[in-house]
């Protein structure tokens, strides 16, 4: 099988760049270092102007990387095309550190302190419920070769949507893994709206008669920030981002995901920028891209997007299997969140279950509760909710 990786790498204005001239001989220098035309090898390409590459990540910036894939219904295969992303940006960190001893005052930073897999890396079945077949527990041999694979690479992993057994055998639990770089599980969470769609021109999707929803908000501190875990169609629901920024603290949304080609031509990037943009926080959304098989096809385009909405991280080609580079930087996120304060005036939310919800109201003897206070949802798996936080809300008036 012959692999092609990408490395396209962008960086937040008012970075140092190195002149043009520095850039073509550092290309060069890539290229003939990493390029091969063996079947199996890896090679590395950049869109023009991309590597501008020598890039000065200030002292305030970590650099990150998000993965695009195709996985198959292949444990092996698909941990090998991991190994070699993981590997691909290794390549990557090392022509950085040749490039901070040659230009120590243009290479401030080498190396991603995170690479971002996306949902279902390390399985795809050719039907609904075949994961169930290779579902594990966290110390199974299936992470426990990801946690490995993290450890050998000195290298966080984002490994979101991995299938965790779950409490009987006919479900599973949709789990998004943080894993340190010495391969210690650092965080899990359970992703907890659940894929039940029928995709209009398409075919029908219900997640939940294999997968249990998870009920917990997440957030872990890393090198690259304080990071908030969801997974693909989590991304619909804006209160968990929201729970996540105000509540949580978290700087870095991640998104792994595996939309489908339908609703990721419609939505997939306005989604990710909104959320973005409303938390501002960075996102990571690391995709699952092309045709696993005869009946599902990913719509691909892994992004990183930074606080104020812009696309900072993006492969050329959204089908391709690569990985794409950028840098966290926090001072942006301090600037953005400085300039427009949206946390004095934003509304926080609980997670709370309607009867709950309904005890709440009784309980504050309030006669009239506005219907859109309830932030729920019901898809006959779950039936848990958002309501805010509002001063007011028990007050008799």
């Amino acid at each position: 099988m012959s692999f092609r990786f990408h490395v396209a790498h962008s960086t937040p204005l008012g970075k140092i760049r190195s002149s043009s001239t520095h850039q073509q001989h550092h290309k060069h220098i890539l290229a003939k270092r990493c390029g091969s035309t063996s079947s199996n090898s890896v090679s590395v390409k950049s869109r023009a102007g991309e590597l501008d590459s020598v890039i000065m990540a200030g002292a305030s910036s970590v650099r990150v990387a998000v993965a695009q894939m195709t996985s198959i219904n292949d444990l092996a295969a698909n941990f090998a095309t991991s190994s070699r992303l993981v590997k691909l940006y290794l390549v990557y960190g090392l022509f950085n550190l040749f490039l901070e001893f040659v230009y120590p005052k243009e290479a401030a930073s080498a190396g991603a302190k995170l690479l971002c897999l996306p949902e279902n890396f390390s399985y795809v079945g050719d039907k609904d419920g075949d994961s169930l077949k290779v579902a594990e527990t966290l110390d199974g041999p299936i992470m426990q070769g990801y946690c490995s694979l993290a450890r050998e690479s000195s290298m966080w992993l984002s490994l979101g949507g991995f299938q965790e057994k779950g409490s009987d055998d006919a479900h599973l639990c949709n789990t998004h893994v943080l894993v340190d770089d010495a391969g210690n599980i650092r965080s899990t969470y359970r992703k907890m709206h659940l894929f039940d769609v029928d995709i209009p021109g398409g075919r029908s999707y219900k997640e939940s008669s294999f997968t249990e929803a998870g009920k917990d908000i997440v957030a872990v501190d890393s090198p690259v920030g304080r990071l908030g875990p969801t997974v693909c169609y989590d991304l619909r629901f804006p209160e968990l981002y929201q729970q996540l920024r105000f509540q949580h603290e978290a700087q870095v949304l991640l998104v792994p995901s595996a939309f489908t080609k339908v609703t990721g031509q419609a939505h997939w990037e306005i989604l990710l920028r909104a959320r973005a943009i409303e938390t501002q926080c960075y996102v990571i959304a690391a995709a699952q891209a092309g045709k696993h098989n005869d009946k599902r096809e990913s719509y691909g385009d892994s992004l990183i997007i930074d606080p104020w909405g812009t696309v900072i991280g993006r492969l050329p080609d959204r089908l391709s299997t690569g990985i794409a580079v950028a840098d966290i930087d926090f001072s942006l996120i301090d600037s953005v969140r400085a300039k427009m304060p949206i946390a004095k005036v934003s509304l926080c939310f609980s997670v709370i279950s309607k009867d709950d919800f309904n005890l709440l109201v009784a309980q504050t003897r309030r006669t009239f509760v506005p219907e859109n206070v309830w932030y729920g949802f019901d898809y006959g798996h779950s039936n848990i909710g958002f309501v805010p936080h509002v001063a007011t809300f028990g007050e008799e008036n």
